[in-house]
């Protein structure tokens, strides 16, 4: 998409412009490394676009939008810590290669770096923006430990399920576009219309991403196929399968979920059980209905229609993968 690539232009340069040339090398060397990895970008991508949504200056919006992408990457250095992953979009993790002390350390000099990107805009702004942010990175820091619990917590809900992703997934995708709202001069009625669509299409790719991990083409989709069946990772699929099961696929499931395995058994066992009680035709229409949602708030804010049609088609793109 040519308005995606125009934006990912933007970043691109100014994450080589802001490059960290900072001592010591040995913190800010692996600071780069994991920048400078060729990602989508696409949460400091949301910035630029909602504060080119409301008219604003793309100019000063640029700064911010890093910061969103210098937290997003802070939490990904933490997470491959804490999941012990060798590899991040294809390439050694940090901690892989500079050692887990020196990867803690970045993660945290990342997420202070990202604060200082703020500091331009004027106080009332630079206020709103902080709180917002802050407020995000707490909420998402509770989605990681909810997340942490369901693999012990027996009795998980779907509304528990939905908590955790809007958490961790949902409301940075959120703040971003809220941010550039800001940024702009959006009213609080658009700021808070479009922060909700964000919301929801980022609940949309998280329950998504559940499905394409065991239903999705994996060479595509680039994971390990059914990787939350064999870490036993309570996902929509998981929830709808137990609410929809009979006694003994439920015992069934109880069985395999009681054990961390390999076994290539407990993979076609739960799929059987998932396909026979219908949770990929389900799960698809829960990325549908939460899509929708984020439609109606698209269509509340005051903007030209002509402007609204590329966040529309990022939906798309971010829905519609390969499955």
């Amino acid at each position: 998409m040519e308005f995606l690539d125009r934006y990912q232009e933007i970043i691109t340069a100014a994450i080589e412009k802001y490059k960290f040339k900072e001592k010591p090398v040995e913190l800010y060397e692996p600071m780069n490394y994991i920048i400078g990895h060729r990602g989508k970008r696409l949460r400091p991508i949301m910035v630029l676009m909602a504060c080119d949504l409301f008219g604003g200056d793309l100019q000063k919006a640029i700064k911010p939008s890093l910061a969103i992408e210098f937290f997003h990457n802070f939490t990904l250095i933490h997470d491959d810590i804490m999941d012990e992953a060798p590899l991040r979009r294809n390439v050694p993790t940090i901690h892989t290669v500079y050692g887990l002390n020196t990867g803690i350390l970045s993660g945290d000099a990342l997420l202070l770096k990202a604060y200082k990107y703020f500091e331009d805009l004027e106080p009332e702004l630079f206020k709103a923006c902080i709180r917002i942010f802050t407020h995000t990175g707490l909420l998402l820091c509770e989605g990681q430990q909810y997340d942490i619990n369901f693999e012990v917590k027996e009795d998980v809900t779907y509304n528990d399920y939905i908590r955790m992703i809007t958490y961790k997934t949902g409301m940075l995708s959120a703040c971003s576009f809220e941010i550039g709202a800001l940024i702009a001069g959006a009213n609080y009625a658009n700021a808070k219309a479009i922060f909700n669509f964000g919301k929801h299409i980022g609940i949309a790719f998280q329950i998504m991403d559940d499905y394409l991990d065991v239903f999705g083409e994996q060479e595509s989709f680039g994971k390990k196929h059914a990787g939350d069946i064999y870490e036993n990772k309570k996902t929509v699929l998981y929830l709808l399968a137990k609410e929809h099961a009979t006694e003994e696929e439920e015992k069934e499931l109880d069985f395999w979920y009681s054990k961390k395995t390999d076994n290539i058994d407990k993979v076609y066992g739960v799929e059987k059980i998932f396909r026979r009680t219908k949770v990929d035709e389900k799960t698809l229409r829960l990325v549908q209905k939460h899509n929708e949602i984020a439609q109606e708030y698209l269509q509340k804010m005051d903007a030209p229609e002509e402007k609204k049609k590329p966040f529309i088609e990022l939906a798309n793109y971010l829905l519609r993968r390969d499955s």
